[in-house]
């Protein structure tokens, strides 16, 4: 049978090629992300460890809003890419349209939030004033200016959703970069800037993503011709927005489930020591460097999936899985031997200057190389949530979510720290990723076989 001769390459490359077509630039840009995450705290550590604790605290806002936005854009993109696989050019361009309308309602709603609520947020937390005064600026700027972030995934995730991610390479890299070169400069006051201290890494982090975002747009309406964004005559369609949502809402509160495991697990390494809260700040900013790259991959395997899941191509479905979880299991066993082999090394450029040991070496090396055990099992389970994702089963995401931080990663540090004490809580998280990759075995087993066995023919030998 012949293949049409405009069909998305999504459908008739071959899977591996298209795979590394599809990942590579965005596990490219991701590490670009990872990079400007880190660097960002960096500097911050160079103020005081009281400005690299308020950064480490904002973090579950920070997640939250990227949850929202990203989550979201899982929803547009599902719908976008399973759209195209149909032949459906309307329910396409809705999803776009509608995806960028709910975009701009949660900026509103995290912008007033920001605004009001910042002090409070950290004054519940500590009641050392250095971390409330820093943290209170960083988190309003973060948020108050959040249109830059919510733009940026919207539009990054149409271009993702389209097989165009070369172009959201570009726009991440430029964004990242942006945020890199003005960190030092707002953050101590280089070439006649004034000197802001944390707002100053704050205001080059949105700085970064509102470039970013608009460049997005550029893209999309330059070079994305499988979609269409012109809003005129727009209204929302609440049935399209239902259908986003439906994937969209179980990756939002998956992420967002990130967020309460990191508030939790704050209040619990803060009753030890701050330097402990500092620590799981540093280790979250490190493991960006390993988990961003399979984050990456899976941005690229979710709309091959969503696509021939669509086009009914079981065959094409399955390879994409598997060579998935190989690439993404190597990643992380790559991740794995660097946090075993030289913790010590990465843990020395968050020291405050002036200062070459301390209690951060002292806590964080035990922590890295107990934590990163977990990495042993996080490849399969990370690119396992995806897959949930990208056919509609979001459900079985934030399920196997629920259990590992809330269920089991929670309690099991709580109760380590009241018996053993603080080196035996980063136990916790081993110990939480074993239960999740169970789960995620018995799930994948069940989609395979409800949703992907026997979908439609064989897949084209040259594929």
């Amino acid at each position: 049978m012949e293949r049409p001769a405009n069909e998305n390459k999504m459908g008739i490359m071959p899977v591996n090629k298209l795979l590394m077509n599809m990942a590579v630039p965005m596990m490219i840009s991701m590490l670009v992300q990872a990079l400007y995450n880190v660097v960002d705290s960096i500097f911050v550590s160079k103020l005081c460890e009281d400005a690299l604790n308020a950064v480490s605290l904002a973090f579950p806002v920070q997640n939250l809003m990227i949850a929202v936005a990203a989550g979201t854009g899982v929803g547009v993109n599902a719908l976008l890419s399973r759209s195209l696989g149909q032949k459906d050019q309307k329910m396409a361009d809705d999803a776009a349209r509608n995806g960028m309308f709910l975009a701009l309602l949660s900026f509103l709603v995290f912008s007033i939030l920001g605004f009001t609520c910042s002090r409070l947020y950290f004054a519940v937390q500590t009641e050392i004033g250095g971390i409330v005064s820093y943290g209170t600026q960083y988190l309003t700027i973060c948020c108050g200016l959040s249109a830059g972030l919510f733009s940026a995934i919207t539009f990054e995730r149409l271009l993702q959703a389209t097989g165009r991610t070369f172009f959201t390479m570009i726009t991440q890299a430029v964004g990242a970069l942006t945020n890199i070169i003005l960190d030092p400069i707002l953050i101590f006051g280089l070439f006649g800037f004034p000197r802001m201290e944390v707002a100053g890494a704050a205001l080059a982090t949105v700085i970064g993503q509102t470039t970013g975002g608009m460049l997005a747009l550029i893209f999309n309406l330059t070079r994305n011709p499988d979609i269409h964004l012109s809003m005129k005559g727009f209204r929302p369609n609440r049935r399209v927005i239902g259908i986003i949502y439906s994937v969209g809402l179980p990756s939002i509160a998956m992420q967002s489930i990130g967020s309460v495991m990191v508030f939790g697990m704050n209040q619990i390494l803060i009753a030890f020591t701050a330097t402990a809260t500092a620590v799981f700040g540093v280790y979250f900013k490190l493991q960006s460097f390993i988990f961003m790259p399979v984050f990456g991959l899976n941005n690229g395997m979710v709309p091959i999936v969503a696509y021939n899941f669509g086009a009914r191509k079981p065959d094409r479905i399955i390879k994409t899985i598997k060579l998935s979880i190989l690439y993404a299991v190597c990643i992380m066993f790559v991740g794995f031997l660097a946090f075993q082999i030289i913790p010590d090394v990465f843990l020395s450029m968050f020291l405050a200057e002036g200062e070459t040991t301390g209690d951060l070496l002292t806590i964080g090396v035990p922590a890295l190389r107990t934590i990163s055990i977990s990495f042993l099992f996080a490849g399969f389970c990370v690119v396992s949530s995806a897959v949930f994702q990208a056919l509609g089963h979001g459900v079985l995401s934030l399920i196997v979510s629920v259990v590992r931080q809330l269920v089991v990663l929670l309690p099991v540090a709580f109760l380590l720290s009241k018996i053993h004490g603080l080196d035996t809580v980063w136990w916790s998280f081993p110990i939480a990723e074993l239960f999740s990759v169970t789960l995620c075995a018995l799930f994948l087993r069940r989609v395979y076989r409800r949703e992907i066995r026997g979908i439609g023919l064989p897949e084209d030998p040259k594929a």
